[in-house]
């Protein structure tokens, strides 16, 4: 067995509207957002900031540089949080102010990156109704791309994907979204309705249930990721029920990483007994480019995460993150003033959890956590 399995981790990626739009087979066009009419609108602010975007893009123009950076982690496993449909289907949620779909024919962008693992439990998976849901499901599953979290029932919203790492271990990915989140209560799964896993609480009862969820499909050896779609779009502060939700799954042996997403920026890290948890990953992809900053919260980075585990406990032994920024609706290196000006935010808000980043000579950020902290 290979000493450790890398993961490369990130957080939201939305390859919807303004984004399906720049590319070869944009959906129609038409938005029902209060101030937003037409998805071309956001293509065309995102062109006032940086200039042209040469439509039609290629799929793998929206990952960039990051794409050689990621195959020079080699990662083992490659999961994202997919925050939007994939799917033609013409009719919104009701009373839903924003929705995101793609093109199933841009299926191929998520392709050009190899994610192996989508996570669908978002309040934006079922923006165009169960009909674009389950659009999105056969999508994904007709590439090879495995699902967590969303399914044609509870059932199958239950099931993880499962992945097999060259070590011989195998991972299990569940995948759930809490009420506070944004989700509308009736996107719940049911034994008889398509859906994704919902969290009305994050109390201990909602704890149990998922460590219940997870006992039914771990085997001796399995490794655990429980990606949770949890909390505001902006601020710093973890919750406390947060933290004392994720202190649970992993005290409890129901987790080995919980991978957070919902911030439209990072928040804090911690290492809680030798396992990883991500709070808020933050986006990874958006086209929010021409909508300017959201204040001092918002840095415009744009992370990937490459953590590297024990297969045989789970335990984190390295964790790199890499800072991008999109311009032109492509991942480029983020330049060194949003780069230290995210470190002055960022490290403060860690202190509590002891961990800090540190910058290595080739820009990569390397977390620093517990006795690697007293040593450095």
């Amino acid at each position: 067995m290979q000493a450790h399995t890398t993961l490369w981790l990130a957080g939201d990626v939305m390859t919807g509207r303004g984004i399906d739009q720049a590319m070869a087979h944009p959906c129609s066009p038409e938005l029902y957002e209060g101030w937003v009419r037409d998805a071309r609108e956001y293509l065309k602010l995102a062109e006032k900031v940086h200039g042209h975007i040469p439509v039609p893009v290629p799929p793998e123009h929206i990952w960039g540089e990051a794409l050689d950076a990621i195959a020079e982690q080699q990662p083992d496993l490659r999961l994202v949080n997919l925050e939007t449909a994939i799917t033609t289907h013409g009719h919104p949620w009701p009373a839903k102010g924003i929705h995101y779909r793609m093109h199933p024919q841009h299926v191929n962008a998520l392709q050009a990156a190899r994610i192996d693992v989508c996570s669908l439990a978002n309040n934006h998976a079922m923006d165009w109704g169960t009909d674009g849901l389950q659009e999105t499901l056969r999508v994904l599953q007709g590439v090879g791309i495995r699902t967590a979290g969303a399914g044609t029932d509870l059932a199958a919203a239950q099931t993880p994907a499962v992945w097999h790492a060259p070590s011989g271990e195998r991972w299990l990915v569940f995948a759930w979204a809490s009420s506070d989140s944004g989700v509308p209560k009736p996107w719940q799964a049911t034994p008889q309705a398509p859906g994704i896993q919902t969290l009305n609480t994050l109390d201990e009862h909602s704890a149990l249930q998922l460590a219940d969820t997870v006992a039914r499909y771990r085997q001796p050896g399995d490794r655990v990721i429980v990606s949770l779609h949890w909390g505001s779009n902006w601020g710093w502060e973890v919750p406390a029920e947060q933290q004392q939700f994720a202190h649970r799954l992993i005290a409890w042996n129901v987790a080995d990483l919980v991978h957070g997403h919902s911030s439209h920026h990072p928040r804090p890290i911690e290492v809680y007994q030798g396992k990883l948890i991500l709070y808020g990953c933050g986006d990874l992809i958006n086209d929010y480019e021409g909508i300017g900053r959201h204040g001092p919260d918002d840095p415009g980075i744009s992370p990937l995460y490459f953590a590297q585990l024990s297969p045989h406990t789970g335990q984190l032994l390295r964790l790199d993150i890499q800072p991008w920024q999109l311009k032109k609706f492509r991942l480029t290196r983020a330049d060194a003033h949003q780069q230290q000006a995210f470190l002055a935010q960022f490290n403060p808000q860690c202190v509590p959890y002891k961990t800090q980043l540190q910058v290595q000579p080739d820009g990569t950020w390397t977390l620093a956590w517990n006795h690697t902290l007293l040593q450095a």
